[in-house]
């Protein structure tokens, strides 16, 4: 028996609509019809992303950074446009973007501090 490797990605956030409304808007993550009431699970590839409501006695206002630790970096096809509509509509862009060995890179924080990295290189 073995692992072979992440297959479902998701986020414990305050705001389930107001976050759903964020990805959509931003990423331009289309809601998959599947998935339980309290989640929004988006038709991402080849893993699953989704954002859902906070657990029983989680507290993302205890921590500095929720996820500190963590790293969330997803494929995007327009990287530089959507880091353009982000910076223009005020949200935090956590480092600017630049050109490395995963193409054009920037990173962000979602509406609950979450740092996602986009990166256009496949």
């Amino acid at each position: 028996m073995a692992v072979t490797g992440p297959d479902f990605i998701s986020l414990q956030v305050r705001d389930l609509q107001a976050s759903q409304a964020f990805y959509e808007r931003y990423l331009g993550l289309v809601r998959s019809p599947a998935g339980p009431p309290h989640a929004v699970v988006f038709q991402t590839t080849p893993i699953a992303f989704a954002v859902r409501d906070l657990a029983p006695g989680t507290d993302l206002s205890a921590a500095a950074q929720p996820g500190i630790g963590a790293a969330v970096w997803l494929h995007a096809t327009d990287v530089q446009d959507i880091h353009d509509a982000l910076a223009a509509d005020g949200h935090t862009v956590v480092v600017a973007p630049f050109d490395g060995p995963f193409g054009r890179t920037f990173t962000f924080a979602d509406p609950d501090g979450y740092q996602i990295t986009l990166h256009d290189r496949a």
